[in-house]
C-alpha cells in the first residue's frame, strides 16, 4: 500500500497575509503539517502543492517535494479540487502509481498523527462498507435543529432544519458535526474521476475539539497558538 500525502498551500490569502508560512510559535505554519505527514510511517511521500516561491523553498528544506502550481490553480475563485487532480496527476506522471491520497491543509496545524491513521484506516480496512473519501469531523457548537435560522428578504427567520417541530427535546435531536481540515483521504482515481469530494460515499474520522482548529483569521491563530504554548508543541 503506497500513501502519499498532499499539502495545497497558496501564497496568496487576503484573510491573513502569508498564512501558510506565518510563524507559529517560532515555526511556519505549513511546516506543521510536514512534520505532522512525515511523522507518519504510513505515508511514504509529502509533496508541497503551490505557486509560491517561498512557500516552495520553505517545503523542501522542510523534507517535502514541491509541486509547481499553474497560477490559474492557485486564484481565490479556483477550486481547489482542480489542484487535487493536478497534483495527482503530476505524481503518476513523475512518481508512478499509489493507492492513497490524503490531504493535510497547512491551516490546521493540532492534527495529529492517530487522525491521518485513522482516515487511512477507514478506507483500507475491509469492512461491510465501502467509501470513495474520508473526511474528518468534530462536534458542532451549535445545532440547526435549534440554534440556527434563515432570514428572509422581510425580515421573518426560519429554523434551519427541515423537521422543525418534530423536537420539542435538545436530547432527542441528532449529533450534528462540524467538517474539519484536518485530514481528507480518498484515492487518486476517485480525484481523477469525479468533479468534488461529496459525489461519492463518504465516511469520517472524529477528531477533538482541540485539534480541530482550521486558522482562518488571526483569532483562529491566536487560539491556535495560545493551545501550542499550553500544550507543548508535541502534538505529533
Amino acid at each position: 500500500m503506497k500513501v502519499y500525502g498532499f499539502i495545497f498551500a497558496r501564497g496568496g490569502s487576503k484573510g491573513l497575509p502569508k498564512k501558510n508560512i506565518k510563524p507559529l510559535c517560532g515555526k511556519p505554519l505549513i511546516k506543521y503539517a510536514i512534520d505532522c505527514a512525515l511523522a507518519t510511517p504510513m505515508i511514504d511521500a509529502v509533496f508541497v502543492s503551490t505557486e509560491d516561491a517561498e512557500i516552495a523553498q520553505i517545503s523542501k528544506d522542510a523534507g517535502a517535494i514541491v509541486i509547481d502550481r499553474p497560477a490559474e490553480l492557485a486564484s481565490d475563485t479556483c477550486a481547489e479540487w482542480l489542484s487535487w487532480q493536478h497534483a495527482c496527476q503530476w505524481v503518476l506522471r513523475h512518481y508512478g502509481e499509489f493507492d492513497y491520497f490524503v490531504s493535510l491543509p497547512a491551516t490546521s496545524p493540532l492534527r495529529h498523527v492517530d487522525d491521518i491513521v485513522a482516515s487511512v484506516d477507514a478506507l483500507s480496512t475491509p469492512n461491510e462498507m465501502t467509501f470513495d473519501a474520508c473526511i474528518s469531523v468534530t462536534p458542532a457548537n451549535r445545532s440547526p435543529f435549534f440554534n440556527m435560522v434563515t432570514r428572509d428578504a422581510d425580515g421573518e427567520v426560519n429554523i434551519v432544519n427541515q423537521h422543525q417541530g418534530l423536537f420539542a427535546r435538545r436530547q432527542d435531536v441528532p449529533d450534528v458535526y462540524d467538517i474539519t481540515t484536518v485530514v481528507y483521504s480518498t484515492t487518486p482515481s476517485y480525484v481523477l474521476t469525479h468533479d468534488n469530494l461529496f459525489a461519492g460515499k463518504l465516511t469520517s474520522i472524529e477528531v477533538p475539539k482541540a485539534r480541530a482548529i482550521d486558522i482562518d483569521d488571526i483569532y483562529d491563530f491566536l487560539l491556535a497558538e495560545a493551545i501550542l504554548q499550553h500544550q507543548g508543541d508535541e502534538l505529533c
